[in-house]
C-alpha cells in the first residue's frame, strides 16, 4: 500500500534527500573503527535491580476456566483458524 502513496515530484525529491541523509549517516557509523571496544549489554551501564520473587495473587485458574465455552487438562479449545 506504502508503494501507492501519491507523492508530488517536490515531496519525492525532498524524502530523496532525507533518505540520502539516513543513508550518509549509515554509512559513517560503519566506517568507524569499533575493533577495541567490548560489546556492552546498556549504553549507560544500567543494572537492573532484584528483588525479592513473591507470590502476589492466588491461583484462580479452575475459576477462569469454568466459564471458558471448552477446557481439556487446564487448557483453553479454542476452534481452528488455520487448516
Amino acid at each position: 500500500m506504502l508503494a501507492r502513496i501519491d507523492l508530488s515530484e517536490a515531496e519525492v525529491a525532498a524524502a530523496q534527500g532525507q533518505l540520502n541523509a539516513i543513508f550518509g549517516l549509515i554509512e559513517k557509523l560503519q566506517a568507524a573503527d569499533t575493533g577495541g571496544v567490548a560489546p556492552m549489554s546498556h549504553a549507560g551501564d544500567a543494572s537492573v535491580r532484584l528483588r525479592e520473587d513473591k507470590v502476589l495473587e492466588t491461583d484462580q485458574r479452575e475459576r477462569f476456566q469454568s466459564v471458558a465455552p471448552q477446557v481439556e487438562r487446564g487448557l483453553y479449545l479454542v476452534p481452528r483458524v488455520i487448516e
